[in-house]
């Protein structure tokens, strides 16, 4: 809870004077997939993300008179190097990846520029009206309804 939920929490609560003496801010939170829906073995890591999500979109409500937005991105699996060094220490891991891999419309693992663009987007002048969203940079698991 710390580190997921509680650190994150605390920087938006430091820097939200900053942001409104600057007259427009932006606060984008990285939360996960499993923040939206249940997965197994999961649940305090999927509890602290839900947490997040409701953060974000709390915060956003809060401080949207002081000209600040609040957005989240959800990632599902993502191509990383501690997700590739697991896939090959351990069998299990593996299996589970394929398996999340097989639940994923767009059957690939999702790359790190897929979520950092937008992260980068979000933080735009092009995104001024979008504020309070929690989006899921999932390549279709969760609207795949299983």
């Amino acid at each position: 809870m710390s580190i997921n939920f509680e650190a994150s929490y605390h920087l938006c609560q430091l820097s939200q004077p900053l942001l409104k003496a600057s007259g427009t801010g932006n606060i984008v939170l990285v939360s996960s997939v499993a923040g939206v829906f249940a997965l197994s073995m999961l649940s305090l890591y999927a509890s602290t993300k839900g947490a997040m999500n409701q953060l974000t979109k709390s915060l956003a409500c809060e401080w949207a008179k002081d000209n600040i937005r609040v957005n989240c991105v959800a990632p599902w699996a993502i191509k990383t190097a501690m997700l590739e060094d697991l896939k090959v220490r351990d069998p299990k891991y593996r299996e589970n990846l394929d398996k999340m891999v097989s639940q994923t419309r767009i059957r690939r693992l999702g790359e790190q520029n897929e979520v950092s663009t937008l992260v980068i987007f979000l933080c735009l002048p092009a995104a001024s009206y979008i504020t309070g969203q929690i989006i899921c940079v999932d390549g279709g698991r969760t609207v795949s309804g299983y």
